[in-house]
């Protein structure tokens, strides 16, 4: 299919882009714009129900083919998502390697040209201020993706490094391609081998003649893929995807299925499964929507009870932490180990069922589970005997495990797989529910991101 491109589209994109985070507490479609993928052009033919949802501040379609559907893609054959809304941020720059090693608490001294590394950074208390995937694009350039870049801008512009940050979100899209039928729809589409790229290595390529930089990424827990390009291509890139993986069984993945995936690999995602410390600072996300998170869980210290520590989150060091200088180093190492960790809970099914069909009974109404998740953070006490011993995020219903499965972020003392702990489900003042639930470790399903395709 050919797409004919307006020559300020890129500018539209741009314009509209500006004045959604510019006027992002004001009324919508009244005052603040609706800001589409740059690809919603090409959705749009297999979005029938025509629904939409926020990713950030960008309306995406909530499903194509069906939620269950396209929850199972990256296990059966592959499926082609749209995350153009993550925040993605340019450092360039003499010292910007030096900032950014500065600002994450991962060693960046061994940092090749299209290497990708998962960067986590901490505010000065020592607790997750942001996280995203940086890319060496160059000698002094990288590429900062994320749910929010703002920590990362104001970060840089506090000090005087001899770099500068570029937000060059509208320009852009982001499509993962994840599954194992993944590479083989990639290879069709780009016309060459794409097995010399490891995992967590890029490099560029073409599509239709179009420049577009590939990277091996894990968000699936499968074999998997990204694709970036520019913005003004992003419906021809889309269709051809979507073209090039008919005979593998791709699927169109929806917002409504994208979160999915992440709770199955054991994957925390930033403001759903824990609020980034940066919240209480100038350099808060303005991508993130408004209001508190949903759930039984109630605070005992206000809004820092919602956020973590990196060795909570499963991004701790192993053999302690390092000498080297960054942000939030020395309250983590002031703190040792953290007396919680990551683990995952199964879900008692006979529990999880009457809350599903309390509707067709009498009886008060429990909070409502949505399916497959939950579409905002909802954060859920729980108990052992009554007593508080953990919280539980990302409730999930996946078809995968015929299960409904979340993260929990426990006391190491209940952390043990096999334990049995209680989920208290429903808002307080609601008909909570006690839900069973035991102790499993992640990710839930195998490890499949570094698939050895060299030699398939």
């Amino acid at each position: 299919m050919s797409w004919r491109i307006p020559v300020d589209m890129a500018k539209a994109q741009r314009d509209t882009y500006e004045a959604v985070l510019r006027l992002k507490d004001a009324p919508f479609v009244a005052e603040r714009p609706a800001y589409f993928s740059p690809a919603a052009a090409a959705q749009d033919k297999s979005n029938s129900l025509g629904a939409y949802g926020h990713f950030a501040q960008t309306l995406l379609p909530l499903e194509y083919s069906g939620w269950a559907e396209e929850c199972a893609a990256h296990v059966t054959s592959c499926y082609v998502g749209d995350w153009s809304s993550l925040h993605k941020v340019v450092v360039r720059g003499r010292e910007a390697l030096a900032c950014l090693a500065w600002l994450g608490m991962r060693d960046l001294s061994r940092f090749e040209h299209g290497q990708i590394k998962h960067h986590v950074q901490l505010d000065e208390n020592g607790r997750v201020a942001s996280e995203g995937i940086l890319c060496r694009l160059g000698e002094e350039e990288f590429l900062y993706t994320a749910g929010s870049g703002d920590w990362l801008m104001w970060q840089l512009g506090q000090g005087s490094w001899d770099a500068e940050a570029e937000d060059v979100s509208p320009e852009q899209f982001i499509f993962g391609v994840q599954g194992p039928a993944s590479l083989d729809t990639l290879e069709k589409l780009t016309g060459g081998s794409l097995r010399d790229i490891a995992f967590s290595r890029s490099r560029r390529s073409t599509i239709a003649g179009v420049p577009v930089r590939v990277l091996r990424t894990g968000i699936s827990g499968e074999l998997g893929y990204e694709v970036h390009g520019p913005a003004g291509h992003a419906n021809e890139i889309w269709s051809a995807i979507v073209e090039s993986g008919q005979g593998f069984g791709i699927r169109e993945l929806g917002l409504r299925s994208q979160p999915v995936q992440h709770i199955e690999a054991g994957i925390a995602t930033n403001g759903l499964d824990y609020l980034p410390a940066s919240i209480l600072t100038p350099g808060a996300p303005r991508q993130f929507r408004r209001g508190m998170p949903g759930g039984s869980f109630v605070p005992e210290n206000g809004i820092t009870d919602y956020f973590r520590k990196p060795g909570e989150l499963g991004w701790g060091f192993r053999k302690g932490v390092p000498d080297r200088e960054f942000l939030g180093r020395d309250a983590l190492a002031a703190q040792g180990e953290p007396r919680r960790t990551l683990m995952g809970l199964k879900w008692n099914a006979e529990d999880v069922t009457g809350i599903l069909a309390a509707a067709l009974v009498e009886g008060d109404l429990p909070d409502a589970m949505e399916l497959p998740r939950g579409r905002g953070p909802v954060f859920d006490q729980v108990l052992v005997g009554g007593r508080r011993v953990g919280v539980s995020t990302g409730r999930t219903l996946s078809v995968n495990l015929r299960s409904t499965i979340s993260l929990c972020v426990i006391d190491r003392d209940r952390a043990t797989p096999g334990t049995e702990v209680t989920v208290l489900w429903g808002r307080p003042g609601t008909a909570q529910r006690e839900v069973r639930a035991t102790v499993t470790p992640l990710p839930f399903k195998p490890d499949r991101r570094r698939t050895e395709v060299s030699t398939r």
